[in-house]
């Protein structure tokens, strides 16, 4: 979603036809690997299940959902902006990518409050760790955000600038009334719920969870300590800028922000951050090791490598807390 102003001419922007492909590769060398281990040893090799493993196990499918829409934007971008899989193909596919960036957000909030009340509030922590209460929160996220990608898929084709843009644009360049039917109230609601209120929480209030947290010395709290500033560091580095560029393009699209150099550079920092949106999915698997000891990684990859170490009755465990 990276247009310019309706007054203002399509800027030049050879350079996406180069960094999106780089950017989308790397992604799915570093990411697609790293989630996928996250997505099978979370799911299935740790147990009992716990909270933490299964908003761990839900980010992970989250980041996969992105990057399997990626090969799509890779030809796109090589093709030079050039859309040949069809309208219905470029609505799936782009609100995939868009939807999954806000389950992401979400899920790493989950992640950060989680592990807030395992270490402040343990005794609460203790009648609420049950997966059970998890497994709700995780299946009400996914089924709000399944409603809301259905009834925009269904809502028909989207209206594009393709005279500007000298071919078929996917989900970029649209047209000025589809901003004020569709686009204007997904927007308003992204940046409400998917963008301003979990920002909050992590920004506000886990840094200060993190210095209460900081004094108690046990083990259990400075992994949550670790957790907490590495979500902090992905969203800082791959969501904020995305986030406060967003809500300008949102604003120059709806008339507010008139000025046309403005435009191109909002047009320009919407591409950068775009970019930094889909590095999220190789920082993440950061966030996986962080939270399991190197030991535990390291027994992982011996039992791919050598199939049936330490196994009983076909069950491998691996601590966590």
């Amino acid at each position: 979603m990276n247009e310019t102003g309706a007054n203002c001419g399509m800027p030049s922007a050879e350079y996406q036809y180069y960094v999106y492909p780089v950017v989308y590769i790397l992604a799915l060398v570093l990411g697609l690997p790293g989630n996928l281990a996250a997505l099978f040893v979370f799911t299935f090799k740790i147990t009992p299940r716990t909270a933490f493993s299964v908003y761990i196990s839900n980010l992970a499918l989250a980041d996969i959902l992105i990057l399997c829409t990626l090969p799509f934007r890779i030809h796109y971008h090589l093709n030079r902006n050039n859309w040949e899989f069809g309208d219905f193909t470029c609505r799936i596919t782009g609100i995939l990518f868009f939807a999954n960036v806000y389950m992401s957000i979400y899920f790493m909030t989950c992640i950060c409050v989680d592990r807030y009340m395992a270490t402040v509030h343990p005794h609460v922590y203790l009648r609420l760790r049950s997966p059970r209460c998890s497994l709700v929160v995780s299946a009400v996220l996914w089924g709000v955000i399944g409603v809301a990608m259905l009834v925009f898929v269904l809502l028909g084709p989207l209206k594009t600038n393709t005279q500007e843009s000298g071919g078929h644009s996917c989900f970029e360049n649209f047209a000025m009334n589809e901003w004020q039917t569709r686009l204007g109230v997904y927007s308003v609601l992204g940046l409400i719920f998917g963008s301003l209120l979990p920002s909050i929480i992590i920004l506000v209030c886990y840094p200060l969870a993190a210095r209460r947290i900081s004094k108690i010395q046990t083990k259990t709290a400075q992994k949550a300590v670790r957790v907490i500033y590495t979500i902090l560091a992905i969203t800082l580095f791959c969501f904020m800028p995305n986030h406060v560029v967003y809500l300008l393009h949102f604003l120059r699209r709806m008339g507010v922000i008139e000025s046309c150099s403005a435009a191109d550079a909002i047009y320009h920092a919407r591409r950068i951050t775009l970019a930094l949106v889909t590095l999220n999915t190789c920082l993440d698997p950061v966030l996986y090791y962080v939270t399991t000891s190197h030991c535990n990684w390291k027994c992982l990859k011996m039992t791919w490598l050598w199939g049936t170490i330490r196994r009983t009755r076909g069950v491998y465990t691996i601590p966590v807390s």
